[in-house]
């Protein structure tokens, strides 16, 4: 099972994260979000903006087998190229409303040139069962989904969807649970069943502040649900 952690963002609790075995962590970059990873002008117009919060690369030589995902809500593309070339990334995560159009621009933009193989999930919001459709648009042009709830705000809600909609997948692309998943939600996790879900994403309910994971409630959790 992948484990991915999102919200991240200070340098040592990066770390920490990291070495709890984790899989994919997340970054975001919306600035709404009490979360968002902020950069800093080059003022120079010919390179790409800085990022000022931490040394991303660092996390290619703490753990090779960590990959990072840059979570973006409605961008340009050439802010999420920015982004990709600055932190490195690894994957793409969009939460908006983009096109498939837009996933196709990326992709041929970046891979192989500026990032070969570079990967996208596209986060679907669910709250009835017909939101599970959307799926539909996309599957041609991601290399996963990502099943949230949906809320007023993007992602990060601390809320439970109703997991049993996702019985209504029948694509072929692998998806991650999230929404809400909590210290408690080990066994339910262990007793959810569906042969395309490949991993779990965690995030506000596992946070002492605002991308501040809690280090102590993360490690207990991945040891029981790695039991």
């Amino acid at each position: 099972m992948i484990i991915k952690v999102c919200g991240m963002r200070d340098s040592n609790n990066i770390r920490q994260v990291v070495d709890l075995g984790v899989d994919w962590i997340g970054f975001i970059f919306y600035p709404k979000s009490s979360r968002y990873v902020s950069m800093k002008s080059s003022s120079s117009g010919l390179l790409p903006d800085i990022a000022i919060n931490y040394d991303c690369n660092k996390l290619s030589t703490h753990k090779c087998t960590v990959k990072k995902v840059g979570v973006f809500v409605d961008d340009t593309a050439q802010n999420i190229i920015t982004r990709v070339v600055n932190y490195d990334l690894d994957i793409i995560q969009l939460h908006g409303s983009e096109t498939p159009t837009l996933i196709r621009n990326l992709r041929s933009t970046l891979d192989p040139d500026i990032h070969p193989d570079i990967q996208f999930i596209k986060a679907i919001s669910v709250k009835a069962p017909r939101d599970i459709d959307k799926y539909k648009l996309y599957e041609k042009d991601v290399d996963y989904f990502l099943f949230d709830t949906k809320c007023e705000t993007i992602g990060g809600s601390g809320k439970h969807f109703d997991w049993e909609i996702l019985k209504l997948y029948d694509g072929e692309k692998p998806f991650l649970l999230s929404g809400g998943i909590k210290p408690e939600d080990v066994e339910k996790i262990k007793l959810f069943n569906h042969p395309k879900c490949i991993g779990i994403d965690l995030n506000s309910n596992f946070e002492i502040s605002p991308a501040l994971k809690d280090i102590q409630s993360l490690s207990k959790f991945i040891t029981e649900i790695k039991k």
